[in-house]
């Protein structure tokens, strides 16, 4: 059952959230995950934390540090999207650095984030070079590879990029780390446009994505907004003020869908 293909042609803009395992511990990020998915996300992206990842911003990373210092390995991470799977029949995407994949083997951590009912992988720091290999490595497993584009990629390599894609294409909207921004960049609907050239998959925007008016802006044009640090934040601060992380992921859930519908069926 290919779950993703699913999740985007149910008629409506995907709203992607994305969050750490075992981020504030364990137990809570498995309430914290399936409460976003019930709130109304329509597939989950799950950070496997890594003591040095470059592509995330320092609200991101702190999550990871937290999640480490909890003990959470590998192992974990594949055990996380198992519990969740259990719950909640929603795509599941997991996001992880390359060196830990190819330390643990990829055709092993493949066949078991499968079997934990996993979808998709996103590895954000894969050389293209490379890529193929990991993508196939996924696909014999059947889980998807989703590759990252930035608007600095230029057409040739957006065209090579989405060659080995499976699943939809992840659009970073700006260039640097992840972390939350003011204003969507002009340029992430250029790079939509061009991917969408070269690609019938989904194209979904992440990358700075924090608050409810940017979610409906992108849903304009994009099949998917992707929503990490402005959950990531506010976990952590509830987390530190003694407050239920959970109440809190599920209310800014329902505000992000709300956009995302809102801006299908413009008032």
């Amino acid at each position: 059952m290919d779950r993703i293909r699913e999740a985007f042609q149910a008629g409506h803009k995907l709203l992607i959230p994305f969050v750490v395992a075992g981020d504030p511990d364990y137990e809570r990020s498995l309430d914290i995950a399936c409460a976003i998915l019930d709130a109304g996300a329509d597939m989950l992206e799950i950070g496997f934390p890594y003591s040095d990842p470059l592509a995330d911003g320092p609200v991101i990373q702190a999550a990871a540090v937290r999640s480490l210092k909890q003990g959470t390995r590998l192992v974990d991470c594949l055990r996380l999207v198992r519990d969740i799977r259990a719950r909640s029949p929603k795509p599941l995407v997991a996001f992880t650095y390359v060196n830990p994949l190819i330390q643990y083997g990829a055709e092993r951590f493949f066949a078991e984030l499968a079997a934990a009912g996993g979808d998709g992988v996103i590895v954000p720091d894969v050389p293209l070079e490379e890529a193929g290999e990991v993508a196939s490595a996924a696909e014999a497993h059947g889980i998807q590879f989703v590759p990252l584009v930035a608007p600095t990629s230029g057409e040739e390599r957006v065209r090579a990029i989405v060659r080995a894609a499976r699943g939809f294409v992840y659009c970073v909207s700006s260039l640097g780390v992840t972390g939350e921004r003011q204003q969507v960049s002009r340029q992430v609907r250029e790079l939509v446009d061009l991917v969408r050239k070269h690609t019938d998959l989904p194209a979904c925007v992440g990358f700075g994505v924090s608050r409810p008016e940017h979610v409906r802006e992108i849903a304009e044009f994009a099949d998917g907004v992707i929503v990490g640090s402005a959950y990531v934040r506010r976990i952590g601060d509830a987390a530190d003020e003694g407050r239920d992380p959970v109440e809190a992921v599920r209310s800014f859930t329902r505000e992000l869908k709300q956009a995302a519908l809102g801006a299908m069926h413009p008032h």
